[in-house]
């Protein structure tokens, strides 16, 4: 609605206050080929169909979620909910904001006009006899020209599944504190030294690394804009701000005097700590992250004194035999790393303690903040808490197919030992399926005490997400026992990132179907 309305409307709405007149306004539309409306009193705007993010196994009637100024805005599609068949989205289609409490739109195939109805031409629903559903109806204009039904915003929000009341912050039971990487459920529970390690493995000029996984803070993508440091050693890359401090960043390939290659797409910072000193982290640039490894300690040897004399291989600690040694992964010591890179940057440790020194009480620290490994599936995003996975494997290239099994379970692996079910996150969400690719990746939880793999179409960082950036998902967007419990929205970065619940991701049915699998 354009604001020069604005005024015409006032001026209306006051005239018809001094002649004692009663008189409503409304906003109209069309759906197909009829024409409805919407209390003007209601309307908190009118926006152009804006990009959404497709919510799985969500209520048909959910066309997506937007991102609206900072606020997650669920949008229904009206077509859906008069059961009309969809139809392509053109200029003329617009999104109708009303707020109950909280805002939601819905797609309107094109716009009419602001109109002026007196209580005389309003009627009734009952007028509208058994032809038209009036379940989401208050009312009907009748004039020559036609009619227009009017919608009540209210009805229309309990229809779409959307009248459940929404928590006005995220749970306490959903923030709990979120740990280190190096937080292991096993050895937290049993209280003792677990038999079992976790390393983050990555790639480097086709060899493969890796550092326990207390030394890892996080993993992000390559800015686009890296700050060089004036006469810093070969391997400094540069600076990047990170949450309000300066992080630096060491190319892992200057170190190990190999040929650069410039990063790619496929590039990652692991944002490493040192000595255990949040202002001790340190970012090193690796080809690509591969996995996280839960691995027996049985299988990890130091590394032989022979070659630990060397100059070359001091920063490797152990070596890791998986697959009865046909894949060994070398484990660097961040102590060693850090004292070859020789990080005694000057400069850059005089801005940091500048930057420290400017920052406000707005700063988000540690404990506002949550982790999550983010994945995707098709064209969205999907986060799970850090805590709840316990390591990403590649798929296999076979995987032993369970008759008489729901079709979303793709089959199980030997996973070192043990029956792994995989569950095909792509079709449980009710999503087109996809070819196999290297970029694939088995997610492995633990859902009620069954240790299942999901397999998703990318795993794409660890990130710190401020506690403020997350709200509960809107009702509209969930149905009951959607996994689907809270939204992380990045304004500033453009992204809405879908939190779930791992477990929720299956019912007690379907993980009965997967203990029989396995």
């Amino acid at each position: 609605m354009s604001s020069s309305a604005q005024p015409e409307i006032a001026e209306r709405e006051g005239a018809a206050a001094q002649t004692g007149q009663t008189i409503r306004q409304f906003v109209t539309f069309h759906i197909e080929r009829e024409t409805y409306a919407v209390p003007l009193a209601e309307v908190q705007e009118i926006i152009r169909l804006p990009e959404m993010v497709d919510v799985p196994l969500a209520p048909t009637c959910l066309a997506g979620l937007a991102n609206l100024r900072g606020s997650v805005l669920p949008i229904a599609s009206l077509r859906r909910l008069f059961a009309l068949a969809d139809r392509p989205h053109d200029d003329a289609t617009r999104v109708v904001v009303v707020s109950q409490g909280t805002a939601f739109g819905f797609v309107v195939d094109r716009m009419a006009s602001v109109v002026t109805a007196e209580l005389g031409e309003i009627e009734g629903t009952e007028s509208l006899g058994g032809s038209v559903d009036t379940d989401m109806l208050s009312g009907v204009i009748k004039r020559e020209s036609g009619m227009v039904m009017i919608i009540d915003p209210a009805r229309l929000m309990q229809r779409s599944g959307g009248a459940r009341a929404i928590v006005a912050g995220p749970r306490a039971e959903l923030l709990a504190e979120a740990g280190p990487l190096s937080s292991s459920r096993g050895e937290a529970e049993a209280g003792g030294t677990s038999d079992e390690i976790q390393l983050v493995s990555f790639e480097l000029a086709g060899q493969e690394y890796a550092l326990p996984i207390e030394h890892v803070q996080e993993i992000v993508q390559v800015p686009e804009i890296v700050s060089a440091v004036p006469n810093a050693p070969r391997h400094v890359i540069g600076v990047i701000t990170l949450r309000e401090r300066l992080l630096p960043l060491v190319s892992l390939r200057q170190l190990f005097g190999l040929a650069e290659t410039g990063l790619s797409e496929q590039s990652r910072i692991v944002v490493v700590s040192w000595n255990g000193a949040a202002d001790g982290s340190v970012g090193i640039v690796t080809d690509t992250v591969k996995e996280v490894l839960r691995v027996a300690r049985g299988i990890v040897d130091p590394l032989p004194d022979l070659l630990s004399g060397s100059g070359g291989l001091r920063e490797i600690e152990a070596i890791c035999r998986i697959d009865q040694g046909r894949r060994l992964v070398s484990i660097l010591s961040a102590e060693r790393l850090f004292d070859s890179a020789a990080l005694t940057m000057g400069d850059t440790a005089g801005k940091e303690d500048t930057m420290r020194d400017m920052r406000t009480d707005g700063t988000v620290s540690a404990d506002e903040e949550e982790q999550f490994v983010v994945f995707r599936l098709a064209d969205e995003e999907y986060g799970v808490s850090i805590d709840a996975v316990h390591e990403i494997v590649r798929v296999p290239e076979q995987l032993t197919r369970v008759p008489r099994t729901p079709r979303f379970i793709e089959g199980v692996v030997n996973l070192r030992g043990a029956v792994l079910p995989v569950v095909d996150q792509r079709r449980r969400f009710q999503l087109p399926d996809s070819e196999r690719n290297d970029r694939q990746r088995i997610m492995v939880f633990m859902i009620e005490n069954v240790r299942t793999g999901f397999i998703v179409d990318s795993v794409s960082e660890v990130l710190k997400i401020p506690r403020s950036a997350i709200a509960p998902a809107p009702d509209l967007a969930q149905d009951e026992g959607s996994a689907i419990e809270r939204i992380a929205n990045l304004a500033e970065a453009k992204r809405i990132i879908l939190m779930l619940n791992v477990d929720r991701l299956l019912n007690r049915r379907e993980v009965a179907d997967l203990r029989r699998a396995a």
